[in-house]
């Protein structure tokens, strides 16, 4: 980190409206943390340019590499990035040095004529393009005696909801908190309960990043870390990591408490047609430290290994 309070750190950020409003967000958090001015340095990667399904060009990691190269190659100090956009592995080089506080971790259903998903009729195209809400969508369907044709759907958060708005489908969903962090929040007609779909892991967290070897940013940076984010975001990956080791079927999971001390993880994988689910949980203090974070959503995973989310996509050729 150059010194020289008059020097702009430079942050690079996606650059999506949705990209440009959250790093605009921690841009604002790191001015008054360390008096220092920051610019946004825009950087277009891989699965902003492919029209391609994300499942298809590899899915994590596709809005990273770009950010991450221009990191090592010093063109920017830190990266902000959506969390659930992370690969599992952190590169030695860098190091996630701030969590800032989560946003809201659900899924958000924008559907015509102000609809929640109850109300959507027998047969309602929804667009999606992920696999983990396919799966739990068409399991809540089936669970209400109806069924929903998930429609595989990409684009900015405006271009989806587009989609509903010229009557091309009945319903999208999208990341409650990244329509809260563009302001369009209150267009959501349903919040869709963490009972019924849980979310990506990391979902609605923001994962700041920097150079491992800077450790004047590291410290700057770790004043907006909040710890708390941190422990749960931090089990639920453990439980994406230890499951895409063996599963190949979409994980959703979400760490959260009711009781100050307490810390519930749920983990859920199923088949893309609802038919088949594991939905598992487990309850223990909130972790004080990484390895405890581990621990946690590495033993859910073996549990949920166990009660056969290996089988539901076939085993993972490895």
């Amino acid at each position: 980190m150059n010194s020289r309070p008059d020097q702009p750190l430079r942050l690079g950020t996606r650059r999506s409206k949705l990209a440009m409003s959250q790093s605009g967000h921690v841009a604002e958090a790191v001015r008054a943390v360390t008096g220092r001015p920051v610019e946004l340095v825009e950087i277009t990667t891989y699965g902003d340019v492919s029209r391609e399904n994300l499942a298809q060009i590899g899915g994590t990691g596709v809005f990273v590499t770009a950010l991450r190269d221009a990191l090592v190659r010093g063109e920017v100090d830190f990266a902000v990035h959506s969390l659930k956009d992370l690969p599992t592995t952190q590169p030695d080089e860098l190091v996630i040095a701030a969590m800032p506080k989560r946003e809201d971790p659900r899924d958000a259903l924008v559907a015509r004529d102000g609809l929640t998903f109850e109300q959507l009729p027998d047969g309602a195209r929804v667009g999606t393009g992920s696999p983990r809400r396919m799966a739990q969508l068409n399991a809540y369907a089936r669970n209400l005696g109806k069924s929903v044709e998930c429609v595989a759907i990409r684009g900015n958060v405006d271009t989806r909801i587009q989609f509903v708005r010229d009557g091309e489908l009945d319903a999208v969903v999208l990341a409650a908190a990244g329509l809260n962090r563009i302001g369009r929040g209150d267009e959501a007609t349903d919040l869709l309960s963490v009972d019924n779909v849980l979310p990506a892991p990391g979902q609605g967290a923001l994962a700041v990043e920097c150079l491992a070897s800077d450790t004047e940013l590291i410290a700057a940076l770790g004043q907006l870390d909040d710890p708390y984010t941190r422990a749960a975001v931090t089990a639920e990956r453990a439980l994406l990591a230890a499951l895409e080791a063996g599963c190949s079927a979409p994980v959703g999971a979400l760490a959260d408490g009711q009781i100050v001390n307490e810390m519930r993880l749920r983990g859920v994988v199923g088949t893309l047609d609802g038919s088949t689910l594991v939905q598992l949980s487990t309850t223990g203090p909130v972790p004080q430290s990484y390895d405890e974070a581990m621990a946690l959503g590495r033993e859910l995973a073996d549990e949920m290994l166990a009660k056969g989310a290996a089988g539901l996509m076939g085993e993972r050729s490895l």
